[in-house]
């Protein structure tokens, strides 16, 4: 199993102490998957947060490659705070190995410790912003007749 320690080095963890960690390694499943599998389908829907322990996954749309992701990077969130259909694929280039929270695990969270919940959101906004900039300077480096 996951031990606390290894995961307050994720940027999902950010911010929890190794006590909140224990108390919702439970509530998480570990997964893997293997080179070609696709975690995350565009268009279907998706109920967990993933996050990376090992291995590196594609993000495509209508089989365009937006980004990359490695160890310790999270997907998935979207879906789970909007509830609606995934965005993007997301495919393993390599094996790979998650961990994943569901949206029942995170409301599990929210009832056993509303801090480690609202720390875990807060994190979760933080990496939608750092991918949003991203984004926004993918679309700014672009030129006018393509945007």
């Amino acid at each position: 199993m996951v031990r606390p320690e290894s995961l307050q080095k994720y940027a999902l963890f950010g911010g929890l102490l190794e006590e909140q960690i224990e108390r919702i390694i439970p509530l998480m499943a570990k997964e893997s998957f293997a080179v070609g599998d696709y975690i995350i389908s565009e268009g279907k829907s998706n109920d967990k947060i993933f996050f990376l322990i090992e291995g590196h996954v594609a993000v495509t749309k209508k089989d365009i490659v937006l980004s990359h992701l490695g160890e310790g990077e999270a997907f998935g969130e979207m879906e789970v705070l909007d509830v609606m259909p995934a965005v993007a694929s997301i495919k393993a280039l390599s094996q790979v190995t998650a961990m994943s929270i569901s949206n029942k695990a995170l409301r599990e969270i929210y009832k056993i410790d509303i801090k480690t919940f609202s720390l875990i959101i807060m994190n979760l906004a933080r990496d939608l912003s750092r991918h949003l900039r991203k984004t926004d300077e993918k679309l700014a480096s672009l030129p006018d007749e393509m945007v």
